[in-house]
């Protein structure tokens, strides 16, 4: 990923290669750059000069040197919401119809663009992941089906090319993934959820490949739509299976108590 720098720029020019990889998502938090004599290679640069883009870096919060384990990127992904604001959307389920809202429409944005803007490498990882929910599917393990249903959408933010949308999506799934909003557990424990939700990203990959904007958007907020209303559906079962138990408990206490 990294290429050869003017041997007439000075450690800046350094600075600026590793940050756009950051900013365009290519270098994500936790990765770990190569060793120093590794990188002032591949940077055509010397190691003295390479340590001062790696001190500028390290001064601006980007990297961090971990004793005797090598440099990684920071972790850059910040709290959208803060801890207190979590925890009162965690007491009160009603925000969750609020987090369907604002899914669906960043879902939607994100899906059309990535139909606009997608290259060929965009439309191969999609593919690829879309195999790998096949096989899942097939394997019938909702475990691995739950975590290629996020980096699917993950693939689908990065390949809509926007380092805005894409950094505000990296920072949502963070809050999406603690389950506060989605137990994405009981979506793919559903009856028929795994096979709908298998088709819907089928068809957002499909829309995206085939360059179509608006049917990428129209499958995204359909798909987001289902979930909504699938979890809906399963939260109420749960209700009703609970008052139906309690209901037993009690006729059964007061038949012993006669």
């Amino acid at each position: 990923m990294f290429h050869p720098i003017d041997t007439h720029k000075t450690a800046d020019a350094a600075v600026d290669q590793i940050e756009e990889l950051i900013l365009k998502g290519v270098l994500q938090s936790g990765d770990r750059l190569p060793a120093e004599r590794v990188l002032a290679e591949q940077l055509h640069v010397s190691r003295p000069v390479l340590r001062d883009a790696l001190k500028t870096l390290e001064d601006r919060d980007l990297i961090e040197a971990r004793q005797g384990g090598g440099t990684f990127v920071c972790d850059l992904i910040g709290p959208i919401f803060s801890e207190a604001i979590v925890q009162l959307i965690s007491r009160h389920p009603s925000a969750v119809s609020d987090y369907f809202d604002f899914r669906r429409g960043i879902e939607g944005q994100a899906s059309a663009m990535a139909a606009m803007r997608a290259a060929p490498s965009d439309i191969r990882r999609l593919s690829d992941i879309v195999e790998q929910m096949d096989t899942a599917y097939v394997a019938d393990d909702p475990l691995v089906e739950s975590r290629l249903d996020v980096e699917f959408h993950h693939a689908v933010g990065e390949a809509a090319h926007n380092v805005v949308l894409l950094h505000t999506l990296h920072s949502c799934y963070r809050l999406f993934e603690n389950g506060v909003f989605l137990n994405r557990g009981r979506l793919y424990h559903h009856t028929s959820a795994r096979a709908e939700v298998l088709k819907q990203h089928k068809a957002v990959f499909e829309a995206i490949a085939a360059g179509d904007p608006k049917l990428a958007q129209r499958c995204a907020e359909e798909h987001i739509d289902y979930v909504r209303a699938t979890l809906a559906a399963t939260e109420q079962l749960d209700q009703r299976e609970k008052l139906a138990d309690l209901r037993r408990t009690q006729a059964s206490d007061r038949a012993v108590k006669k």
